[in-house]
């Protein structure tokens, strides 16, 4: 009886706290009635303690303080930044929905630890039903609960790297579109200044043959490129309109008016790369699995308490050891050593991913400053003919063709100046440095 009695008022005891933690979202007041202080008070408190626990677990996190204290690499009040604002804000964000549940999940099993209680019905003949309520603790489980722990709080981590990559990519596709509108705009620009230059010369060529001074085999050439021309031009203010249409979709508001290019420096020391970020949460995370996995697989002890019709305490065992204990614990084992491997292969990934980007944004500023220096030579060399066109020493089909190596050469310049622009971005989006952590 006096077992039973400390039973009863352990259950009680539990049972007490489970009412009230049911009862306090399902009263039987009126809406208004439970928007009063009296009720609200709780559960500010409640509300508080939930944010200082995510606190500490934010804090404890090695990863989650890496990924917040990074800081975007696109200069501020830029037009760089300005896209990123713009397309963050409009972020569905549905890796935030996976992190809040992760969080909740850590939540859960942080309590893990505690015992439970719960109904247990049986059939014990034909005509009778025992129930009664089991109260169980595990007394022993070779570490499974702290593997829980640890998993849950491992799955937090990825999740959160999840996000800032998803937040990083988002920023690269917006920043993409954007260099792509810009150099499209750029080369209406050289493509219309090209259309109007040649237009002159079709103008002069077409007098030249009404005069009878050049045929019409040359007036036929300087048609053909002017319609090459006009074709590159339309081609090319689709692709603008294309683009600007796409960044406008996933903007909070239209970026039409964002213009320029900005100085953005980054290198690959600046920070630890996403990828390998994640791989090495995947890592942390795959080895409690393992450990949840290896003490599923070992004998472990709980006691339990029952209240009812047969009352009393036992001691059980959990788990079964059977012939192929031992090579599922091997495999387990490998499990952890795969993981490691995976989080070398991400850093040998990473380090030439980062290697290629650096090496090839050199090459492009190296192009682009010989791609000047040429659109120069070119300009001289295109003002030399002009004078000598207009001394009657060159033909205008001569004029003509070194006319269209100076847009040839302009157009290359173009081209190599944003493809810089886009490595560099690229390579901010390997580091995870185009969005503020703390802002993610």
């Amino acid at each position: 009886m006096g077992n039973t009695g400390v039973k009863l008022a352990l259950l009680g005891a539990v049972m007490t706290g489970l009412s009230g933690c049911l009862g306090a979202g399902t009263g039987d007041g009126s809406f208004v009635s439970r928007l009063a202080p009296s009720d609200q008070t709780p559960r500010i408190r409640k509300s508080a303690k939930a944010q200082t626990t995510t606190e500490k677990v934010a804090a404890e996190s090695v990863v989650i303080q890496e990924l917040v204290a990074r800081r975007s690499a696109l200069p501020a009040d830029g037009p760089y930044d300005e896209v990123a604002s713009a397309v963050l804000a409009a972020n569905a964000r549905s890796s935030e929905t996976e992190l809040r549940a992760a969080k909740l999940r850590a939540e859960a099993a942080s309590k893990n630890w505690l015992p439970r209680i719960g109904p247990e019905i049986s059939l014990t003949s034909l005509s009778s039903v025992v129930a009664s309520l089991v109260l169980d603790v595990t007394l022993f489980d070779h570490g499974r609960k702290k593997s829980e722990r640890a998993f849950a709080a491992a799955d937090v981590e990825v999740a959160a790297v999840t996000l800032a990559e998803d937040s990083n990519d988002r920023v690269d596709t917006a920043l993409e579109l954007y260099l792509a509108a810009e150099q499209g705009r750029e080369t209406v620009a050289l493509n219309e200044a090209t259309l109007k230059d040649m237009n002159h010369f079709l103008y002069i060529m077409t007098e030249r043959v009404r005069g009878g001074v050049s045929d019409m085999s040359d007036l036929n050439i300087i048609k053909q490129k002017v319609a090459e021309i006009r074709s590159s031009l339309v081609r090319n203010q689709e692709a603008t309109r294309t683009a600007l249409a796409e960044l406008n979709a996933m903007s909070v508001h239209p970026l039409d008016s964002v213009r320029g290019i900005s100085a953005l420096r980054v290198d690959g020391g600046s920070a630890r790369p996403l990828q390998l970020v994640l791989a090495d949460a995947e890592r942390t995370r795959t080895i409690a699995e393992a450990k949840v996995a290896r003490a599923d697989e070992l004998p472990g002890i709980s006691a339990q308490a029952r209240i009812g019709n047969n009352d009393g305490t036992v001691a059980r065992s959990d788990g079964f050891l059977g012939i192929g204990t031992g090579a599922t614990l091997k495999a387990i084992e490998a499990s952890k050593e795969a993981a490691d491997r995976d989080v070398l292969q991400a850093q040998e990934d990473s380090a030439r991913q980062v290697a290629r980007l650096e090496s090839q944004i050199a090459a492009l500023d190296r192009q682009a400053a010989e791609a000047a220096a040429l659109t120069k030579a070119a300009k001289a060399n295109l003002d030399l003919f002009q004078r000598q066109f207009e001394a009657g020493q060159r033909q205008v089909v001569a004029v003509v063709q070194v006319y269209e190596t100076f847009a040839r050469q302009q157009e290359s310049e173009i081209e190599l100046k944003y493809e810089a622009a886009e490595a560099r971005v690229e390579l901010a989006r390997v580091l995870g440095l185009l969005a503020d952590g703390e802002a993610i």
